[in-house]
């Protein structure tokens, strides 16, 4: 670190983040579990996003408060490729559940009459599974791809993580077939889950509009605006990363942009589904009160 005297302060910085995340999440798969109003497709998808958020934010953010206290911060091989291989999977798999989450909203808005048929329980654990399936398949074969190329050294990774473009710098040949692989990976899961989300919301937003209740209409929207949120704090760091020109591109910038995303996504989630939606909030008040009336 360039400046060793912000170590410390950072430290306690990203473990209260790390704290908070933990107990956020947790407390939310804690309370869709137990409260049988929150047993719906969306809440289930809600609770695995959670419970992706606790993963994602595990992989990076121990390591991350070692290093801040270490004298020497080193991470062996073998700890690089799993770190990057579960980051790459989890981030994959925010993406297509966040896509999901989308599509369940423009099922339940826009069909709801077929709405309990087509979202199953089966067909909700089919999507979340491939979700999973689809995304860690995608990573484990970039680790490997990855892993197979040959480090000349001084193996130094400018970032504070295992991420790929930073390995791939260290590499001694060209890496232009593992940029392309990148690339097709990211248009499969990024574009094609933006594009899930942007024609679903698509059909969701021209639906409210036909309704003529401005209580139906304010229903309706409150039962997506916590999940437009999070999709809008999630997707415009990712774009903000990877998709300006290569001239404007920071070392420094990226790497704020990574801890953003990497470690105070995973802690805004829950706080964003408390805060903007009015079915948490009430499963929470029922959850406190509940210990009191006892």
């Amino acid at each position: 670190m360039d400046h060793p005297e912000l170590q410390v302060p950072l430290f306690f910085l990203f473990l209260v983040i790390y704290v908070i995340t933990l107990v956020g999440n947790l407390g939310m798969i804690l309370l869709i579990r137990s409260n049988s109003q929150l047993h719906t497709p969306m809440y289930f998808f809600l609770s695995h996003l959670s419970f992706v958020d606790v993963c994602y934010s595990s992989v990076i953010t121990p390591k991350m408060l070692v290093n801040f206290l270490a004298k020497s911060k080193v991470i062996s091989f073998v700890g690089c490729a799993v770190q990057f291989c579960f980051f790459a999977g989890l981030g994959g798999t925010e993406c297509l559940l966040l896509a999901v989450m989308a599509y369940d909203r423009y099922m339940a808005i826009c069909n709801p009459l077929i709405y309990t048929v087509v979202m199953s329980r089966r067909s909700c654990s089919w999507l979340v599974s491939l979700s999973y399936g689809s995304s860690f398949l995608n990573s484990v074969a970039q680790t490997i791809s990855t892993c197979q190329l040959p480090f000349c050294g001084p193996n130094a990774i400018n970032n504070f993580f295992c991420d790929i473009m930073p390995l791939l710098k260290l590499s001694c040949i060209p890496t232009q077939v593992n940029e392309i692989v990148i690339f097709a990976a990211a248009c499969f899961l990024g574009i094609c889950s933006c594009l899930t989300i942007l024609v679903s919301y698509f059909y969701v937003l021209s639906s409210m509009l036909k309704i003529h209740s401005t209580e139906g209409r304010r229903k309706a929207f409150s039962t997506c605006a916590s999940h437009l949120t999070a999709v809008t704090i999630f997707y415009g760091t990712l774009f903000f990363i990877y998709l300006r020109p290569g001239s404007s591109h920071s070392q420094d910038t990226d790497k704020v942009a990574s801890v953003f995303y990497t470690v105070v996504i995973p802690m805004l989630n829950p706080l964003i589904y408390s805060v903007r939606n009015r079915e948490v909030k009430a499963a929470l008040r029922k959850a406190m009160l509940k210990p009191a009336s006892l």
